[in-house]
C-alpha cells in the first residue's frame, strides 16, 4: 500500500490501537522511519522501522509518554506526545494525502518535520 492510498492511511477513529510507520523526509531525522505503537491505555511507543518490534506493553525499559490525539478536520489527526528524553513530537497527519507535518523541540531547540505515514498491520494474537 501507497502513503497517497487512502485506506493505507485511514485514521478516521483516531490512532488509538492502531501501529503506524512515520517516514520522514526532513528534519532530524531525515531519511529514517520510525514504528510508533497508540496503545489502548493512550500511551505510545515508537522504534527505529529497522528494529524488530515485539509491541508487547509489558517490556521494561520502554519509553511510553501519554499522547494526544485530537480530531482537526475531516481525515486530519493532531497528535502530540512528550518522550522522557524531554523532547516534543507535535504533527498533523492528513489521511487524504498520507503526509505528516510537525515540530520536534525540546527546551532549546524548535524543528519542523515533514513525511509520510502509512498504517501496520496490527499482529494477530
Amino acid at each position: 500500500m501507497s502513503a497517497t492510498d487512502p485506506t493505507s492511511t485511514d485514521l478516521a477513529t483516531g490512532v488509538t490501537g492502531k501501529i503506524i510507520r512515520f517516514s520522514w523526509t526532513d528534519g532530524p531525522t531525515k531519511g529514517a522511519a520510525h514504528v510508533h505503537v497508540f496503545h489502548e491505555d493512550g500511551t505510545v511507543e515508537w522504534h527505529s522501522a529497522d528494529q524488530a518490534a515485539t509491541h508487547d506493553s509489558g517490556r521494561a525499559g520502554v519509553d511510553r509518554p501519554a499522547f494526544a490525539d485530537e480530531a482537526v478536520a475531516s481525515g486530519v489527526r493532531l497528535i502530540s506526545y512528550l518522550s522522557s528524553s524531554g523532547f516534543t513530537l507535535t504533527v498533523v497527519l492528513n489521511s487524504l494525502t498520507g503526509r505528516i507535518a510537525g515540530i520536534a523541540s525540546n527546551e532549546k531547540t524548535w524543528v519542523p518535520v515533514h513525511g509520510f505515514f502509512e498504517l501496520v498491520p496490527t499482529p494477530g494474537p
